[in-house]
């Protein structure tokens, strides 16, 4: 299937943001969220989101998880290996041809306006680089001329669910929830040229059907749990029942990455919820899953992806044994995860993430929030901690309480990544996403706040994180970055005098030309293109 006049059936491909490993660093990934012109995109993709490896005939060497489990679901249901080949979006010439009847997509935020990218793209302007490289991939040429049928999934494919949008882009079927199961009867259907639905609602997996990887994944990326059962009403993730992995199904994934010269990085939507009961942590099973990867051959490190702040409140004492087994703070190197605050409201925790703060009562959770803060930092754990921006029916009080738990983190070493409101899981239809044009100058006030905190912090974790991992282009980031850092403070500090935290307005006035906030270098170089002109 792979010779040069045939190409392959089955192609699998992901964005290019979602094809790099930033380094193997989770603060470096977040900047996949940042709109395209504010970074030179040659600096971009080679200092920032370096693309994974690639072989001859346009594979990957390293892919994004969820592919790897559609590719390894149909494999499964019967399909090939030489009908399938998962590709890098800019070597689809080379996996595409005559006999590719069906492209399968992975992709996290396809139009652009998922929380990150649109908070990101509202704020900076310009277009979200995910939706710009989606339809490259939908416009290449080799996908023009054989015409395969169009497959979507991954946690953006709810963004496609509207007619319009999916004619307009040419997109066939598109896959919302999880695809283990619907994958191989779609893909077959659309091998055999048949009508593909329109939109399909893949339903929760049991753990016993959910396959093995079969090829390594970007950052050895190896899913211990899926789902969460917690309840937030705006999180899709989180309205799932939480089911766990067992322990000789995860060594099986670590080991095709480690094959592959991954370490494994365990994912979860709170790792230190690993085979709970209902809300409670079961200690006993959590520190068996550590002890046990750590002792498998060829493991040297490992990584998480999420952790819950209430987990951690809840088991101080599991933090700390997950530490000491794992040397964290040895070298001072810090272990680092994903982690949601939202708010510092306990009103707004009552009325929509009621589950979050499980064991605790709402009105606990500020308090709670400081104390996790707390034990993190003692056992050297940076939390990267989204917040939540235009909540639903939030009020200027529920604002002024998350601000006040914002200036009571600023001690602890992580990073606050305040994020607008986007309408989605069980809120999707009852409610409107929040935009610029719905920001006051107190929501100004909470984003200003949360990036002096992120300001104040990012020098130091930048040096540590460079020179704990000696990676050489390391010091090129770290010396942009340094600069870009200084750039931001003092635009923060204009907002913060000149305008009483009216971001939007300050934001109006530099698009309209009113403020200039382009760094010297850049005014210089302008000045010189314009004269040359």
């Amino acid at each position: 299937m792979n010779e040069e006049n045939n190409r392959y059936k089955i192609v699998l491909t992901a964005d290019r943001t979602l094809m790099s490993e930033y380094h193997g660093g989770i603060f470096l990934g977040f900047s996949a969220c940042i709109p395209k012109g504010v970074i030179p995109d040659w600096i971009y993709f080679s200092m920032f989101c370096p693309s994974v490896e690639t072989l001859e005939n346009g594979a990957v060497k390293y892919a994004p998880y969820g592919t790897r489990k559609i590719e390894a679901a149909l494999l499964k249901y019967g399909f090939e290996t030489d009908e399938i080949i998962v590709a890098h979006p800019e070597r689809l010439h080379k996996a595409i041809g005559p006999a590719t009847r069906v492209l399968g997509i992975t992709e996290n935020d396809p139009l652009g306006i998922g929380p990150a990218t649109s908070t990101f793209t509202q704020l900076l302007g310009g277009q979200a680089y995910m939706a710009i490289k989606f339809k490259e991939i939908l416009n290449h040429p080799s996908v023009k001329k054989y015409k395969p049928k169009v497959i979507v999934g991954g946690a953006g494919a709810w963004q496609l669910e509207p007619e319009h949008i999916r004619k307009e882009l040419g997109v066939h079927c598109v896959v919302i929830g999880e695809g283990e199961e619907e994958a191989g009867p779609l893909f077959e259907k659309a091998v055999r040229g048949e009508q593909l639905p329109e939109v399909v609602y893949g339903e929760m997996v049991s753990e016993e059907k959910i396959p093995v990887i079969r090829n390594a994944t970007i950052d050895g990326l190896v899913e211990i749990a899926r789902g969460c059962g917690r309840g937030c009403r705006f999180c899709v993730p989180t309205l799932q029942r939480l089911r766990c992995h067992p322990i000789e199904k995860i060594l099986q994934e670590i080991d095709v990455n480690l094959k592959a010269g991954r370490r494994p990085l365990l994912h979860a939507e709170d790792v230190l919820r690993y085979k709970a009961k209902g809300i409670k942590i079961d200690k006993e099973a959590v520190i068996k899953l550590f002890k046990t990867v750590k002792a498998h051959p060829g493991v040297g490190a490992i990584g998480i992806s999420h952790f819950a702040l209430s987990s951690v409140a809840a088991a101080p004492d599991l933090v700390e044994e997950i530490s000491g087994l794992l040397n964290v703070g040895k070298n001072g190197e810090w272990f680092s995860g994903q982690t949601g605050v939202e708010t510092g409201s306990p009103r707004m925790i009552r009325k929509h993430m009621r589950g979050k703060c499980r064991p605790f009562a709402p009105e606990e959770w500020p308090n709670m929030v400081l104390g996790a803060f707390e034990i993190l930092a003692e056992n050297n754990w940076v939390p990267c901690a989204t917040l939540i921006v235009g909540l639903p029916e939030e009020k200027e009080k529920d604002i002024d309480l998350t601000i006040q738990l914002v200036e009571e983190l600023r001690p602890f070493k992580s990073l606050l990544v305040p994020l607008f409101y986007v309408a989605m899981g069980c809120m999707k239809d009852e409610t409107e996403s929040f935009t610029m044009e719905k920001m006051t100058p107190k929501h100004g006030e909470l984003i200003i706040k949360c990036w002096e905190h992120n300001l104040e912090w990012s020098k130091i974790l930048l040096k540590e994180y460079i020179v704990t991992r000696k990676f050489g282009v390391g010091y090129g980031i770290r010396l942009f970055l340094s600069y870009g850092i200084n750039h931001v403070k003092k635009m923060l500090d204009i907002c913060r005098r000149e305008y009483n935290y009216d971001l939007k307005q300050m934001i109006n006035d530099v698009r309209s030309g009113e403020l200039d906030v382009t760094p010297r270098p850049i005014r210089i170089i302008n000045k010189l293109i314009n004269m040359k002109h």
